[in-house]
């Protein structure tokens, strides 16, 4: 692996404040800032905090949509060595309290939104000790602020590369939400990483559109803060926020494929103003191959990068470059996560024995990277489970490699269908329906079966205005799968159950079949 940095996050944006005083740094709703201004608000904000009692090892948190605020708070933060914990703003009022104090937050800043939220809860939160309102007509955040000395570095910042900057929770699709912990040394090591393989530049405009609770927002904006990119905020990926930063500007963006889709669905007009984009990169969730075909037949000028990874590998482990999505000889490995990111170590490895399959064989990834977490908040057991003695995470997810280093991932380990004794892999089955033409999308899954301890279902959104025979759907499969691969039954549905990063419940869906069964789904 490299050589480990002793940077922390705050030494590249004190660098372009020195070097590029003047160049526009950020820009969010209308409102934008130098680097020079953007380097001196986020020292009052660690004055401010500091003022507080806030310093090393504590943690702030933040609820709300996309707000510059948040990032600021981020950096400003762990500056003083503590860190930024921020929740998914749609958990509920229960959720909400079990994050806020798992992640022990001391401060906690509330967009204006969702202070109604809150408030109710105040009682619970047993470690806060102040409540900032952000934006609105209260607006709290701006006057307390500017109330904070800005020269507070007499010493030296407090953090050390090792100190936890940035807390972000796991989805909580598989039972409470765990707190990943991300030090300035993951953090540095992926925006490094990615930026060898990704190429933004100071000449770039990046669109930061994902919500900042996920590594796709927060680790994203820190990577183009790091290659001293422009970078475009927009509270929510919605059409106006998106259509106002291609406008301003804005050429390199990670979008999901829903995204991507819907852009797609929205007619001509929206097609030709995503057409300034010179690079788009997306993941977080899988991207059908007919919807990827149909993306690079709109945008023909525009690179495509399709990436993996997780929230405790910091972001993005692999990437599959635009070169291979416009080579129809590679037409397969469109199917493909990439290959690894510079400095990444992979292991493909069979989850019973632990041992090293050969390529062409599944089995779990393994990854061992300067950018993965080193553990979970509070909960040594999991951390454990996850991480082994000699460095590496394992995934959870299945995959497999072929003789040029290129990753399929084909299912989560605790997703894999067991049928008969076979394994199926959940998208080996959806890549196949999701290409008939009257299918839209669709997620696949093990339900209860008395004979063959599992049984293969299908539940499948048809393209607008068409009609899905179940039926036909199956005998449609049989064409390409081995038999026991194929659905035994199919649900149409107007609408399938997604994360706030765009990745479909599965096991919302599997849940109503395995009630008072012993299968674990967690």
């Amino acid at each position: 692996m490299p050589e480990a940095s002793t940077e922390i996050i705050f030494d590249r944006l004190a660098h372009w404040a020195q070097s590029r005083p003047d160049d526009i740094a950020v820009q969010f709703q209308g409102a934008e800032y130098t680097w020079s201004q953007w380097h001196n608000r986020i020292l009052r904000i660690a004055g401010a905090l500091t003022k507080l009692g806030i310093g090393s090892g504590d943690t702030v948190a933040f609820i709300d949509k996309n707000h510059l605020s948040c990032l600021e708070v981020t950096y400003a933060a762990s500056l003083l060595g503590a860190a930024n914990a921020i929740p998914n703003w749609r958990l509920a009022g229960e959720e909400l309290v079990y994050v806020i104090n798992d992640s022990r937050a001391r401060i906690l800043f509330v967009g204006h939104e969702f202070l109604q939220d809150v408030t109710p809860l105040r009682d619970q939160l047993t470690y806060v000790e102040r409540i900032i309102v952000v934006g609105g007509d209260h607006d709290e955040f701006e006057p307390w602020m500017q109330d904070g000395p800005a020269a507070i570095l007499e010493d030296g910042p407090a953090a050390t590369a090792e100190a936890t900057a940035l807390i972000l929770y796991s989805s909580g699709t598989t039972g409470r939400p765990k707190g990943v912990q991300l030090t300035h040394r993951n953090l540095i090591a992926h925006s490094e990483a990615n930026l060898e393989v990704l190429n933004a530049s100071r000449d770039d405009c990046l669109l930061v559109a994902m919500p900042l609770f996920h590594v796709g927002g927060t680790c994203y904006a820190i990577m183009g803060i790091h290659a001293g990119t422009r970078g475009h905020f927009t509270r929510e990926a919605d059409a106006p926020s998106l259509f106002a930063a291609l406008a301003a500007g804005a050429n390199m963006a990670f979008l999901v494929p829903p995204v991507i889709a819907g852009v797609l669905a929205a007619g001509e007009q929206a097609i030709a103003a995503f057409g300034a984009l010179d690079r788009i990169i997306y993941g977080a969730a899988p991207m059908p191959l007919p919807l990827l075909r149909s993306a690079l037949a709109a945008w023909p000028k525009t690179e495509f990068v399709q990436v993996y990874g997780m929230t405790e590998l910091s972001g993005v482990v692999t990437a599959l470059l635009p070169e291979v999505h416009r080579d129809e000889t590679q037409e397969m490995r469109m199917g493909s996560a990439g290959r690894p990111m510079p400095g990444i170590e992979m292991r493909i490895v069979d989850p019973a024995t632990s041992q090293d399959v050969p390529p062409g064989k599944t089995g779990e990834l393994w990854w061992r990277t300067q950018q993965r977490t080193p553990g979970y908040l509070g909960k040594p057991e999991a951390t454990a489970e996850a991480i082994t003695a000699d460095g590496w995470l394992r995934s959870g997810d299945i995959g497999r490699v072929d003789d040029e280093g290129f990753v399929f991932i084909e299912d989560r380990l605790k997703d894999m269908i067991i049928t008969g004794g076979e394994n199926v892999y959940s998208p080996e089955v959806e890549r196949v329906l999701v290409e008939h033409p009257a299918v839209a999308e669709v997620a696949v899954i093990g339900v209860p079966d008395d004979q063959w301890g599992e049984a293969v279902k299908a539940i499948v959104v048809p393209v607008s205005g068409a009609t899905v025979d179940p039926d036909e759907l199956i005998a449609y499969t049989r064409q390409y799968l081995a038999k026991f691969k194929c659905p035994k039954t199919i649900d149409i549905v107007d609408l399938l159950p997604r994360n706030p990063t765009g990745k479909i419940l599965k096991r919302q869906l599997r849940a109503p079949y395995w009630e008072d069964r012993s299968r674990n789904l967690v």
